[in-house]
């Protein structure tokens, strides 16, 4: 069953932050992961929330998100991208 993985993303360093991205695409696609939404126009219908850039990810199953988030990797990925960014990130089963 499909994984998504959503990200709210503040960058702090928009240098760095295009190195992450740069980086982290082929490391996506090698997990089965592919992107389908990434700081396009977003706009909030109910709430509070203030996103500022959301990225939206899916993955074959949560395994395979997981194996890529925990996995050796995306680890040094993070690293990066915690050096110029902070984030939220929540993944959701998608429906069979």
């Amino acid at each position: 069953m499909s994984a998504y993985a959503i990200f709210d993303v503040d960058i702090h360093d928009a240098t760095k932050y295009a190195d992450f991205m740069a980086q982290v695409k082929p490391a996506l696609e090698a997990a089965g992961g592919r992107y389908l939404a990434r700081g396009g126009t977003h706009r909030v219908y109910e709430g509070d929330w203030t996103p500022r850039r959301i990225v939206l990810m899916e993955f074959p199953s949560v395994a395979a998100f997981e194996n890529f988030y925990y996995g050796p990797v995306y680890a040094g990925l993070k690293a990066l991208r915690d050096d110029c960014s902070s984030a939220r990130l929540v993944s959701v089963e998608g429906v069979s």
